[in-house]
């Protein structure tokens, strides 16, 4: 029973940069992120037949959890600190793209594509559990259409688990298994990689990484000592590294001591069971209709529901 998770943000946002905003709806308002996301899960499921599809969701962004432990996470993409429910900060997206994310959670329930998410948690912890439950249950194989790189850390060809990253788009996505990781990382596995994200660090995230470990370099310490741990011991002992590569990681401490937990993503999110059976039909044709004539999607609908139909 094959599985497909969708990293919906991660594709929503693609779908507006990429799709042109002089797509609209009959009134006028901008539908990019809608149909260019409506149109990759039309591809993915003709491309690849999954057996279950579930749309996994950013309930929280920006989890308190991960701040506590590093502040600096996320924080250059916080527009309005603390405004959100509960408390929580509001990411900054633009301005068009906002209105455009309730109509999707809309119309993939009208579809009957499941969708789920976690209080307190990001989508890539909701794919993380998601993964440890297929895992678990020794289903396989489990396919991850993310153009986020943290999520290669759950690669493992033993259970089946591969990333598309659509480094070339969605149509002609790069297939990240662990040989794809060693090629291209000199690591050999997920573990390894998420390892090495621990030491490069990503700007991108607010992670500020080991200061003078790039990721060649980290690449190098883990063929050396296998896994963060052993590079940690031999620093603790004062053996096997360069004096400059045991006083950056000295100098690192503090940050290497709560890196970890931020960097993995969560295997143990709170979330409900989830089937994923890809429906063959609408599950809600009459809403589905309702929402297809307000938003103007009715080619993009058309191409899901084909899809569907297979």
């Amino acid at each position: 029973m094959s599985l497909l998770l969708l990293d919906t943000a991660s594709l929503y946002f693609r779908a507006f940069y990429g799709v042109p905003d002089t797509l609209r709806s009959p009134r006028g308002e901008p539908v990019n992120a809608i149909r260019g996301l409506l149109d990759t899960i039309a591809f993915l499921v003709t491309e690849h037949r999954p057996d279950r599809v579930v749309a996994c969701w950013d309930d929280d962004w920006r989890p308190a959890w991960r701040v506590e432990l590093i502040p600096s996470y996320k924080a250059h993409r916080v527009a309005v600190p603390g405004a959100g429910a509960g408390g929580t900060d509001v990411e900054e997206v633009p301005d068009l793209l906002s209105p455009q994310v309730p109509v999707i959670a809309s119309v993939l329930e009208a579809l009957g594509i499941a969708r789920v998410g976690a209080p307190g948690y990001e989508a890539d912890d909701v794919i993380g559990t998601l993964v440890a439950r297929e895992v678990a249950a020794g289903r396989a194989p489990t396919s991850i259409m993310t153009g986020d790189r943290d999520l290669f850390q759950l690669v493992d060809d033993a259970a089946g688990v591969r990333v598309l990253y659509p480094a070339r788009g969605v149509r002609d996505p790069d297939v990240v298994d662990q040989a794809r990781l060693a090629e291209k990382y000199g690591v050999p596995s997920g573990a390894a990689y998420a390892d090495l994200a621990v030491l490069r660090g990503d700007p991108s995230d607010g992670l500020p990484g080991v200061v003078g470990i790039g990721e060649k370099t980290a690449a190098g310490l883990l063929a050396r000592f296998g896994t963060l741990g052993g590079i940690l011991a031999a620093r603790d002992a004062g053996f096997g590294l360069t004096p400059a590569q045991q006083r950056r990681l000295t100098e690192g401490a503090e940050y290497l001591a709560v890196a970890p937990k931020v960097v993995q993503v969560a295997r143990d999110a709170p979330l409900p069971e989830v089937d994923g059976t890809l429906p063959r039909a609408a599950a809600f044709p009459e809403a589905l209709g309702l929402l297809t004539d307000r938003w103007g999607l009715r080619s993009s609908v058309a191409r899901v529901l084909a899809a569907l139909a297979g």
